[in-house]
């Protein structure tokens, strides 16, 4: 055998077609590409919530319902059922029934408050009507004719703590 005629024989590795690549075990594999350029995403905000405004000087009557705020500047003669905020500002009124989350009263309401989590009687703030909220907040001067109900929490069965009365019979 002769040595140039090894040099003409077929190896493995000569027989391979396309590029050979050889991966050591401490070798980490190429690294990807990198993407293309993307700028960030601004943060996702929540939705702002709207607020409707009945102008002073406005008088208007039907009913209001929804999810904003509304702040009522003039007159406005119906119901007010919104999960949002009522501010009834100094000057204006009201005269209806009132559902909202936050109650201002500022102006003059006649009608009921029902089920508010918070209600604020300013010191220009009239309410002729009743009240059921789960605060109260009474500035000095502001006025109020009607019964009250705070601080419960409408969620819970109501119990009574008082004793039971016997009736004397024994069974």
């Amino acid at each position: 055998m002769a040595l140039w005629k090894d040099a003409e024989k077929e190896t493995p590795m000569s027989a391979a077609k396309g590029p050979v690549t050889t991966t050591f075990k401490d070798e980490k594999p190429p690294a990807p590409a990198p993407a293309a350029y993307e700028p960030p995403r601004p943060a996702a905000r929540p939705p702002e919530v709207k607020e409707s405004v009945i102008a002073a000087g406005l008088a208007i009557e039907g009913k209001i319902e929804g999810g904003g705020h509304v702040r009522i500047a003039g007159r406005f003669n119906g119901d007010v059922h919104v999960e949002g905020n009522l501010t009834i500002e100094p000057g204006a009124k009201l005269m209806g029934e009132v559902r909202a989350k936050t109650v201002i009263v500022g102006g003059e309401l006649e009608g009921n408050i029902d089920a508010a989590q918070s209600v604020e009687l300013t010191s220009t703030g009239v309410l002729t009507g009743d009240l059921k909220a789960g605060s109260l907040t009474v500035s000095a001067g502001s006025r109020m004719r009607g019964k009250v109900e705070f601080g419960w929490d409408n969620t819970k069965p109501a119990t009574s703590s008082a004793p039971k009365k016997s009736d004397g019979l024994s069974s």
